[in-house]
C-alpha cells in the first residue's frame, strides 16, 4: 500500500473560504478512493490548508484495484440457441461480455433457462484512475465566488492554480489541473524563503518538508501555535489576558502559514470610548486581539498575528506601524462619536426618509412604520399573557431602532449597526430598556449566539425580522437554493431561536398574522418557517430526523410545544410497545391510502357485524382518546405517549385477526372508519407513521 498526496497551489485564497474548501476536497478525494476500491474502510484521509494551498494525504492506497468477477445474464436459452447452434442473439451477448460463444453457460432462473457468462475484469491502477478522475473532482469544488484566469479556457476556480503536487509514495501521478502538470515540487513561505521550490521526496513527508521552509500546513497545529503565542505575549503584561474570540482566531489561522504574535499598545485615553467600538476597530478592521485586565475590562494593548518571523528590531518596527494605524482609527472613532452626539436619535427619525431599505419597498422611514405596526400587534397578542414588559419603551425602541444608520460612526463601522444606536440611546438618557432593546435588536446574528436578554429586545427583533421576511416574500425575493441575498434564512433562524428560548407565549402563526398581509404569499412563508423549524430541531437541538418529521407533521406552529413533543417522543421511541404502535400507524396510513386509490369509502363505524377484534379496538380507542386529549391539553406528552403505547396488544390482535379490506362493503367501510378514527385520535402529538421502526 502507498500514501497518496495531492496539493493544489494557489494565489492567496480569502480566509473565509478555506475551511469549507479543505473539507470538501478531503471528502471528494476520500469518496473517489473508496468508490474506485483503492482504499478499505480503514483508509485514513488527512487534509491541510494555508492561504496558498489545499492538500490531502491519504494512507493505505492500493497500487491497483482488485480484479473482479461478474455474472451476467443474457437472452433465454431458446432464443440464443436453435438446434444447438448459436443465434445472432448469442453472438451479440458473447461480444458484449467479451468472451467466446463457446464459454456461454446455461443458467437456471425463476423465469426459466437463460444464457449466462462469467466476466473477469482486470483492476485499473491507482495512477490511471487518479490521473483521469482527480482533476474533475478538484475543479468541481464549490466556491462562493469563482474566476476565469486563462483566456479561452473553461475552468473556473477561486484563484489561479500555480502548482500541483500529486504523488503515490515517491512517484509522481501524471495528472494535469487547469493546464498545470503535477510534480513533486511545492512552494515554501513566500516572505521567509521566497518562491524556491520545496521538493517532496515521499508523500508521507509532506508536512515536515513544508515546515522546513516556513509553512505549517496543519490547521490544528497552526491554531495551537497562535494560541500559545498569544498567551506568551500577553504574559509580558502583569495581570492581563487576551480576550477570547473564536471567529477572529479562525480568521488569522487561515491568513497565515507561519504565525507569530506581537504585543502593541495605545494611549489609555481611548478607553473612554465604548469597548464595543474599540474591539470592533481592532477585530474587524485590523484583525487584532483585544487585551483585558484581571477584572475583564479592556486594557490599552492589542495583539497582532503576523505571517512571518521577525527579529527584535523588525518586531519593534511592525509594532510601531500597527499602533500608528490603530491610533488613527481610534481618533476617527472618537471624532465620529463626538459629532454624532450633536444630533440626538429622536431628531434623526426624519432623516430615515432618505435612507433606502429596499428599492421596491421604500425607505427606512417606511420600514420603521411597518415595524411599529407589527410591534403593536405583537404587544396586543401578549396583552392577556403574564409577560412583563414596558410597552412604551418597546415602541420608542422600535421608532429609534434604525436611526443610527444616519450616524457617522455606523457609516464608518457598519458592523456596529444597532450597537451604536443602543449606546447613543443610553448616553442620551432615553432609558435603559429603550437602549438595551435597540442594542440587542440584531441578536442572535447566528444560531450559536444568545437571544436578547430583554423582552423589549426580543419583541423588537421579532417584529423587525418578520416584517422583512413577509415583505420580501411579497415582492418575490424569497431565498432560492443556495442564494439568499437578503439573509432571510438567518432572520428566520433567529425568530425560531427566540421563540424557542424565550418565555414569550407567541407562535409562528402569531408572527405571520402581525404584519399587514398585502400581497404576501402566506402559505409560502409558512412553509419557509416550517423548514427553518425543521433545521432548528434537527441540526441545532439534535433530534432524530424521523422524530422531527413526526412532530412537525402534527403541528409546526408552536416552537416550544414542538420541542416538548420531540423530547417526549425521543424518550419513548425505543420501547417495544411504541415501536409496534408506530409500525401499526404506518400500516393504517398505507391501508387508507390504498382504499382511497381503489375508491373505497369509510362508513359510519357500525360494528355490529364486524369481527370481535374490531369491536375491541373501537372500545379501547373510545376509552383512551379522552384521556390522551386531556394529557395533551396539559402538555403531559410523556404520559400521553405512554398511554398510546398501551394500544399495542389490541392493535396487534386486530391486524392479526381482521381483514380490513373485507369483500363485504359494509364491513370494509366500518373497518376503514375505525382505523381512520384511531389515526385521528392519536396523531395530535406526532404522526407516528413517520417513525422509522426497522
Amino acid at each position: 500500500m502507498a500514501d497518496f498526496l495531492l496539493e493544489i497551489g494557489l494565489e492567496e485564497v480569502p480566509a473565509r473560504m478555506i475551511a469549507g474548501a479543505e473539507a470538501e476536497l478531503g471528502k471528494r478525494v476520500g469518496d473517489l478512493l473508496r468508490r474506485e476500491r483503492l482504499v478499505g474502510a480503514e483508509g485514513k484521509v488527512a487534509t491541510y490548508s494555508t492561504p496558498r494551498r489545499l492538500a490531502v494525504l491519504a494512507e493505505g492506497v492500493l497500487a491497483k484495484q482488485a480484479d473482479t468477477e461478474e455474472q451476467l445474464t443474457g437472452p433465454s436459452w431458446k432464443v440464443a440457441f436453435k438446434d444447438g447452434a448459436p443465434t445472432a442473439a448469442a453472438q451479440a451477448f458473447a461480444k458484449k461480455a467479451g468472451i467466446a460463444v463457446a464459454d456461454l453457460k446455461k443458467v437456471e432462473t425463476p423465469k426459466g433457462e437463460y444464457v449466462g457468462a462469467t466476466v473477469k475484469r482486470a483492476g485499473r491502477t491507482a495512477t490511471e484512475i487518479l490521473a483521469a478522475e482527480l482533476p474533475k473532482e478538484v475543479l468541481a469544488i464549490y466556491w462562493a465566488k469563482n474566476m476565469y484566469w486563462r483566456a479561452g479556457k473553461p475552468e473556473r476556480f477561486v484563484r489561479p492554480v500555480r502548482w500541483v503536487v500529486a504523488m503515490l509514495d515517491s512517484s509522481v501521478v501524471p495528472l494535469e489541473i487547469a493546464g498545470i502538470a503535477a510534480g513533486n515540487a511545492s512552494r515554501g513561505h513566500r516572505v521567509l524563503y521566497g518562491e524556491k521550490p520545496v521538493e517532496i521526496d515521499v508523500a508521507k513527508n509532506y508536512v515536515e518538508a513544508l515546515r522546513a521552509d516556513g509553512v505549517v500546513a496543519d490547521v490544528t497545529e497552526r491554531r495551537q501555535m497562535i494560541r500559545k503565542a498569544l498567551d506568551a505575549a500577553t504574559r509580558t503584561v502583569a495581570g492581563a489576558r487576551w480576550r477570547e474570540d473564536a471567529a477572529l482566531l479562525e480568521t488569522v489561522v487561515h491568513l497565515t502559514e507561519w504565525p507569530t504574535v506581537v504585543l502593541g499598545g495605545f494611549e489609555p485615553e481611548y478607553l473612554e470610548l465604548p469597548e464595543e467600538v474599540l474591539v470592533t476597530v481592532m477585530r474587524d478592521h485590523q484583525k487584532y486581539f483585544a487585551v483585558e485586565d484581571a477584572s475583564g475590562k479592556l486594557a490599552p494593548h492589542f495583539l497582532a498575528v503576523l505571517n512571518t518571523q521577525a527579529d527584535e528590531e523588525g518586531a519593534a518596527i511592525i509594532r510601531h506601524g500597527n499602533a500608528r494605524v490603530l491610533r488613527a482609527r481610534f481618533k476617527d472613532a472618537r471624532f465620529f462619536w463626538d459629532v454624532d452626539q450633536k444630533t440626538p436619535l429622536a431628531e434623526r427619525v426624519e432623516s430615515l426618509k432618505h435612507v433606502t431599505f429596499q428599492k421596491e419597498l421604500g425607505s427606512y422611514a417606511w420600514k420603521t412604520e411597518q415595524n411599529l405596526a407589527v410591534a403593536n400587534a405583537l404587544a396586543t397578542t401578549l396583552g392577556g399573557a403574564e409577560v412583563a414588559f414596558d410597552e412604551a419603551a418597546l415602541f420608542k425602541a422600535v421608532e429609534l431602532a434604525k436611526t443610527d444608520l444616519t450616524t457617522e460612526l455606523v457609516k464608518e463601522f457598519t458592523e456596529l449597526q444597532g450597537v451604536i444606536g443602543g449606546l447613543y440611546a443610553r448616553a442620551q438618557g432615553l432609558g435603559e430598556r429603550v437602549a438595551l432593546a435597540i442594542y440587542e435588536q440584531y441578536t442572535p446574528a447566528s444560531i450559536e449566539e444568545e437571544i436578547p436578554v430583554s423582552v423589549e429586545g426580543q419583541l423588537l427583533g421579532l417584529a423587525d425580522r418578520i416584517q422583512t421576511i413577509v415583505a420580501m416574500f411579497g415582492i418575490g425575493n424569497a431565498p432560492t437554493g443556495s442564494k439568499d441575498p437578503f439573509a432571510l434564512r438567518r432572520a428566520a433562524n433567529a425568530i425560531v431561536k427566540i421563540l424557542a428560548e424565550s418565555g414569550l407565549p407567541l407562535t409562528l402563526g402569531d408572527l405571520l398574522n402581525a404584519p399587514s398581509p398585502g400581497d404576501s404569499p402566506k402559505a409560502q412563508v409558512k412553509e419557509f418557517f416550517r423548514e427553518r423549524l425543521h433545521f432548528y430541531l434537527k441540526d441545532v437541538r439534535g433530534f432524530a430526523y424521523d422524530v422531527v418529521n413526526a412532530v412537525l407533521a402534527a403541528n409546526a406552529d408552536d416552537v416550544r410545544d414542538a420541542i416538548a413533543r420531540a423530547e417526549a417522543l425521543t424518550a419513548v421511541r425505543g420501547s417495544d410497545d411504541f415501536v409496534a404502535v408506530s409500525a401499526a400507524f404506518k400500516r393504517i396510513k398505507n391501508i387508507l391510502r390504498q382504499a382511497e386509490e381503489k375508491g373505497y369509502q369509510p362508513a359510519q363505524p357500525k360494528l355490529g357485524q364486524a369481527a370481535l377484534e374490531a369491536i375491541d379496538l373501537w372500545q379501547r380507542t373510545k376509552e383512551l382518546a379522552p384521556q390522551v386529549d386531556k394529557l395533551r391539553e396539559q402538555r403531559a406528552y410523556g404520559e400521553a405517549l405512554a398511554l398510546i403505547a398501551t394500544l399495542r396488544p389490541t392493535v396487534d390482535t386486530f391486524f392479526d385477526k381482521v381483514m380490513v379490506l373485507d369483500p363485504d362493503e359494509k364491513v370494509r367501510g366500518a373497518h376503514l372508519a375505525l382505523i381512520d378514527e384511531v389515526l385521528r385520535n392519536f396523531s395530535g402529538i406526532a404522526d407516528f407513521s413517520e417513525i422509522v421502526t426497522a
